[in-house]
């Protein structure tokens, strides 16, 4: 089913998603509706906070198709850093140039509840890296310079205002 997607400045995306005990079926269920909706939303990656849900709980689009990710944690980051554009199906609309490291690797549960460790480079390591910023409160504009976060969230706050 597809979900709602939160948008800001809805004060659940600024909190810390919980970590999922047992993959019941009701995770299973969650991770297919966000699978959908991800789709559905034309989007590359989507944490459940995104759709009301605090648990750490990730969807990737990879070259072999979207990926649940239970409990990601990063565990090595490289010391290669790049910029590059980035957008939020939370904050349609605003695109910000953000560095991150370029090559991750991750720990985790896939969906069925197997531990799975990966490493990613590039866009995958982008996605992931900014999923788990959701898991963890932190919108992508929480990572550019206070002066221009605060211009961003003020637009933000009078367009809301227009469609109240």
């Amino acid at each position: 089913m597809i979900k709602s997607i939160i948008k800001f400045p809805n004060p659940i995306l600024g909190q810390k998603s919980k970590e999922v005990k047992d993959i019941t079926q009701d995770v299973k269920e969650l991770i297919e509706d966000m699978v959908e909706t991800m789709k559905e939303s034309q989007g590359v990656g989507l944490a459940a906070p995104q759709v009301g849900v605090l648990k750490r709980i990730i969807i990737v689009k990879t070259q072999e198709g979207p990926q649940a990710f239970v409990n990601p944690k990063i565990i090595k980051k490289s010391k290669e850093k790049e910029t590059e554009e980035e957008g939020c199906l939370s904050l349609l609309g605003i695109r910000l140039d953000i560095k991150r490291a370029k090559e991750v690797e991750v720990e985790a549960l896939d969906k069925e509840g197997r531990e799975i460790k990966i490493k990613v480079q590039d866009l995958t390591a982008r996605i992931i890296q900014h999923e788990i910023d959701h898991l963890d409160g932190i919108l992508f504009i929480d990572r550019i310079p206070f002066w221009r976060r605060w211009k961003i969230r003020r637009k933000l706050s009078k367009e809301r205002l227009k469609t109240i």
